[in-house]
C-alpha cells in the first residue's frame, strides 16, 4: 500500500483545504512575527534620519540590524517548515 499524501483527501483525491489552512495559519503568524521584529529598526531609522534630520552611520546600523533579523528569521521559518514537514510525514 502506498503512503498517504499530505494535504490530499484520501476519499476523494482532492486537496484538503481545511488541513492546508490549519498548517498555513501558524506559518503566517511566524512570518508576520519576524517581519514585525524586523520593522522595529527600520522605524528607528525613519525617526532618526527622516524626522530628526540626523544623517549618520546610525541609519546604516539600523538597516544592518534589520537585515540581520530578516536573515535569522528566514532561517527560523525554514527550520519550522522542515520540522513540520517531518512531523506530517510521520503522522
Amino acid at each position: 500500500m502506498s503512503p498517504s499524501r499530505p494535504f490530499v483527501d484520501t476519499d476523494t483525491g482532492e486537496l484538503d483545504t481545511a488541513q492546508l489552512i490549519k498548517e498555513a495559519i501558524p506559518l503566517a503568524r511566524l512570518i508576520g512575527a519576524v517581519a514585525l521584529v524586523a520593522l522595529i529598526p527600520l522605524v528607528f531609522r525613519i525617526v532618526f534620519d527622516g524626522l530628526l534630520g540626523l544623517t549618520s552611520g546610525l541609519g546604516f546600523l539600523f538597516i544592518l540590524v534589520s537585515q540581520f533579523i530578516l536573515a535569522v528569521g528566514t532561517g527560523l521559518v525554514l527550520i519550522y517548515v522542515i520540522v513540520r514537514a517531518n512531523q506530517i510525514i510521520d503522522e
